[in-house]
């Protein structure tokens, strides 16, 4: 359909533009923690409407480009697809403002320990929402399964930080509640990190579906399955 290819072009631009304000808002609420900048929190904070109102203004192409085109099939599957991808978007910017959020309470208090880990943690996520997005303008498979694999090393990263906030606590005296509040705000913040990492793959997976017609989890525990049988052998 040749009208349609204006309005895919038109609305994958507009994904483009929310993905990148949903990058900036993660990147920008963990620089206001390890900056210790409450102005760029309150930043984060106050920007999540643009990040809202681009999900409004996708959605609403989306449904124009129904009712005015009637796509059918893989058009078709294009908009649903495109209305999954944004809600998406739309939570990580949720996660932005609950880091940016406990950044505020931080700045307020020295810092239990250096920040390693939570800075990779966002630099990872980061990577991953960008491939994962770019995954789906492309229609790159390869680069889906790569933003699956790069979620465990997330979740690698989310424990240790876990693991060494509860030695912390442990190491301060019984009552230390600033210590615990503060050790409590740093965990929440590698989850906040972590989630992203997982909408993230829920885009790459929503990008597999409709370039390969297949489920990517599915795909890639077949590929871990063999390759286990592989070195068993």
């Amino acid at each position: 359909m040749i009208l349609y290819s204006s309005d895919k072009k038109r609305i994958l631009s507009m994904v483009h533009n929310m993905g990148e304000e949903a990058v900036d808002a993660v990147y920008k609420a963990i620089e206001a923690l390890v900056e210790r900048d409450n102005a760029l929190a309150r930043h984060v904070v106050e920007n999540d409407d643009v990040i809202d109102r681009l999900e409004v203004e996708i959605d609403q192409e989306c449904l124009g480009s129904i009712a005015m085109r009637q796509p059918v099939r893989e058009n078709l599957r294009f908009v649903f697809t495109v209305a999954k991808i944004i809600t998406d978007l739309e939570r990580i910017g949720d996660e932005a403002v609950n880091i940016a959020e406990r950044a505020l309470f931080l700045n307020q208090h020295p810092l239990l320990k250096p920040l390693i880990d939570i800075p990779k943690m966002r630099n990872i996520s980061i990577e991953m929402l960008r491939n994962a997005l770019n995954a789906f303008e492309t229609n790159d498979p390869a680069l889906a399964e790569e933003v699956y694999l790069k979620d465990q090393e997330l979740d690698v990263l989310y424990y240790n930080i876990f693991e060494e906030l509860i030695q912390i606590i442990a190491q301060k005296p019984k009552g230390d509640k600033v210590t615990a509040q503060c050790a409590a705000a740093l965990m929440w913040i590698g989850r906040h990190l972590e989630r992203v990492g997982d909408h993230a793959s829920n885009v790459a997976e929503k990008s597999y579906f409709i370039i390969t017609g297949k489920r990517l989890k599915q795909i890639m525990e077949a590929k871990q399955r063999l390759a286990e049988m592989g070195r068993n052998d």
